[in-house]
C-alpha cells in the first residue's frame, strides 16, 4: 500500500520539448512547401507616356467631366416607403425621389457647362459629346470620362450617372476622389 501512496503523491509533468520540436518541424515543412499563387486578373494601369524610356510626346486627351451635385436633399424614407422616423440613425433609409410623395431629392448633372436635372437628357448630352469626341480621336482610342460626385452624393445618385455614361458609349470611366466638406 505504501507504493500506491508514493505513486499518488508524485506530480505528473508533461514534457513540452517534443511537442515544441514537432510544432517547429511542421512550421518549417509548411514554409518549404508553400507555393505562392500568381495574380488571377490583370489590373490595367494608365501610366504617363512621357516619363521613362519612351521619349515620344503623348498628346493630351481631354476627359469629359460629369459633375453630380445635390440641389435639394429631399425627405428620408424608410425601406417600406414611409417617412423615416429613427432619431438615432441606426436604421436604413432611402431618399425620396418621387415628387408625388412630398419633398423629393433633386440632383443636378453638369457636362461641358450644360446643366440638367433629368437623367434621360443627361444621356442625350453624353451621347452627343461622346460622338463628337470619338470622331476626332486617332487610332481608335476611347473617349475617357470622369464622374465627379460632390458633397452629399450617395451611391444611389452616382450609379444612374454611370449607367447613362455607359449607355452613351463611354467605356473608359474613372471617378474623382473625395473632397473635404468645403467643396460643393
Amino acid at each position: 500500500m505504501s507504493m500506491l501512496n508514493d505513486l499518488a503523491s508524485e506530480e505528473v509533468e508533461m514534457e513540452m520539448t517534443p511537442m515544441i520540436d514537432v510544432t517547429f518541424l511542421l512550421l518549417i515543412f509548411f514554409m518549404c512547401t508553400l507555393k505562392f499563387k500568381t495574380l488571377e486578373g490583370k489590373l490595367s494601369a494608365y501610366l504617363p507616356k512621357d516619363v521613362g524610356v519612351n521619349s515620344s510626346s503623348a498628346e493630351p486627351i481631354e476627359k469629359v467631366e460629369i459633375l453630380v451635385r445635390v440641389r435639394q436633399e429631399g425627405a428620408k424614407l424608410n425601406v417600406e416607403g414611409r417617412p423615416y422616423d429613427d432619431p438615432t440613425g441606426e436604421k436604413r433609409f432611402v431618399w425620396n425621389r418621387d415628387p408625388k410623395l412630398g419633398s423629393a431629392r433633386v440632383m443636378e448633372y453638369s457636362v461641358l457647362n450644360k446643366k440638367t436635372n433629368d437623367l434621360a437628357e443627361l444621356t442625350q448630352i453624353l451621347t452627343r459629346v461622346h460622338d463628337q469626341r470619338q470622331a476626332t480621336m486617332k487610332d481608335g482610342k476611347k473617349v475617357p470620362a470622369t464622374i465627379d460626385p460632390r458633397s452629399g452624393s450617395v451611391y444611389s445618385d452616382v450609379v444612374p450617372v454611370l449607367d447613362a455614361a455607359v449607355a452613351a458609349g463611354f467605356t473608359d470611366i474613372t471617378f474623382v476622389g473625395a473632397y473635404d466638406d468645403s467643396v460643393k
